[in-house]
């Protein structure tokens, strides 16, 4: 037994020692390669003052000369990438920086002590609740992004109920696939995808809000197994030896816990007024990065100044937050990297041109199925809702009048492709960065895990496209 304790710490220990860095590392490695090996090709694109988006023309393709990657564009695609997803990465920085002040007042350990200590016993009621606000960001408000602010709260409330760190990114981002694949009010995906199609804005919300909740349903029922067996016994998770080391700098002693001042009580208390605040810009006034993120720095200053740190304490712990959020901003720059590899070697059009093509000729059912296939595979190579449906819709909606299938059809198998991938494939940038801030979980750990999951939301989605075909989903 000892041998193979030895074996198995050991082979921990190498699983440690690999950067998750590496991984996108060689997949822009492989995207430079193939740029030698796939035929360049593009679209004609004209630019739609409805969707304010550059739409590809459908049947424009042709063949262009190779941009293949040079070893200078492989290096520079790094900070391409950087620039490219800057308001991300700035928003983080933000994010990281206010947590790290609110930190400093010793309000939200204090406070998530509190509400642990309250659910003993009751753990597992978390989860469905949790869930479900995360899930509803995702179906209205079209927030993915933003969910990483609450990553470090999600994980210490998880590893000191006794679940795995798994569990915690599970409850956020399958929880936001759920929401993404419902898209009941999603702008930047069923509201450009309608739009690129001619469909009355969030029309054939019936639909979608069923097929959101059955979603969603899965989603709690498989965090909510997997947290229980873990519960059970903490050896159960592949994530256990990390785990261990990052409840080391974030556990919560609910076993002491002292009673909030009334200064925390104030820091408390401006944090969620100011949660209250996104969620209201969100929705009415359609608030997106560059807002949130001076709601989030307003939120830091003002907890701060309440919670009785000096100014010089506040910068302190700023700067100290945002230093905690590097690794995950060179995470996300990477994975923009890809993209920006993909677009400047012609390479990404072929791939959908492709893909698109196997399409043709085959059964209604099948093709609405292999529609949500196609756009879940590209949705790989171009993780933005938005930019996805400026890509694909130009084309999958007259596709769609050819295969005998409405359009309404169409932005359905849009809308859950968009959604799936997002939470499997490094290449949205988001997911690594969420696993970076659990102590640096492997990808492949994630993938092991939510690979169940992942097929039963295909199961899903399947049945859904199949009930669309059946009853001619409309408008048309």
């Amino acid at each position: 037994m000892n041998l193979k304790k030895e074996k198995s710490e050991t082979k921990e220990k190498k699983l440690k020692a690999i950067n998750p860095m590496l991984f996108l590392v060689v997949i822009l490695l492989v995207v430079a390669i193939l740029s030698y090996i796939i035929p360049a090709g593009s679209y004609d694109r004209v630019y739609d003052e409805a969707t304010e988006r550059e739409l590809v023309v459908p049947g424009s393709y042709h063949v262009v000369d190779r941009n293949p990657t040079t070893i200078f564009g492989l290096l520079m695609s790094l900070t391409l990438g950087m620039q490219n997803a800057a308001s991300i990465i700035f928003f983080l920085l933000i994010i990281g920086g206010m947590f790290a002040i609110l930190n400093g007042t010793g309000a939200i350990n204090t406070g998530m002590a509190n509400v642990v200590r309250a659910m003993k016993g009751k753990e597992l009621l978390m989860i469905p609740v949790c869930m479900i606000v995360f899930g509803c960001g995702s179906a209205f408000c079209a927030n993915f992004e933003e969910f990483l602010a609450f990553v470090p709260l999600v994980l210490a409330c998880c590893l000191t109920m006794g679940f795995d760190s798994l569990t915690a990114v599970g409850i956020i981002f399958c929880a936001a696939a759920s929401g993404y694949a419902g898209a009941i009010t999603n702008a930047f995906t069923t509201g450009v995808a309608q739009s690129i199609a001619g469909l009355p804005m969030f029309s054939g919300m019936g639909l979608r809000v069923c097929a959101f909740i059955v979603l969603l349903s899965v989603s709690i029922g498989y965090v909510m197994w997997h947290a229980h067996r873990v519960k059970k016994n903490p050896l159960f998770s592949s994530t256990y030896a990390v785990d261990q080391e990052t409840i080391k700098g974030i556990a919560l002693d609910t076993d002491n816990v002292s009673k909030l001042t009334l200064r925390q009580k104030l820091v408390l208390v401006v944090f969620v007024l100011g949660i209250a605040f996104t969620v209201w810009g969100i929705i009415t006034q359609g608030y997106y990065i560059d807002e949130l993120a001076a709601i989030f720095l307003a939120i830091g200053i003002i907890g701060g100044a309440v919670g009785g740190l000096k100014p010089s304490e506040i910068c302190d712990h700023f700067e100290k937050g945002c230093a905690n959020m590097l690794f995950p901003c060179l995470m996300i720059g990477l994975a923009n990297a890809v993209v920006i590899l993909l677009q400047d070697a012609n390479i990404m059009d072929p791939i959908i041109h492709f893909l698109s093509g196997l399409l043709n000729g085959v059964p209604s059912a099948i093709a609405a199925c292999g529609m949500f296939v196609v756009q879940d595979l590209f949705n790989v190579l171009v993780p933005s809702g938005s930019g996805q449906a400026a890509i694909t819709m130009p084309i999958m909606a007259p596709l769609a009048d050819s295969l005998n299938l409405t359009r309404q059809t169409a932005v359905l198998a849009f809308q859950m492709g968009d959604a799936f991938t997002n939470v499997m494939a490094p290449t949205g940038g988001e997911i690594l960065a969420a696993l970076a801030m659990c102590g640096g979980v492997s990808f492949k750990k994630w993938m092991k895990y939510l690979l169940p999951l992942f097929i039963l939301w295909w199961v899903v989605a399947f049945v859904f496209l199949i009930i669309a075909v059946g009853i001619n989903y409309g408008p048309f």
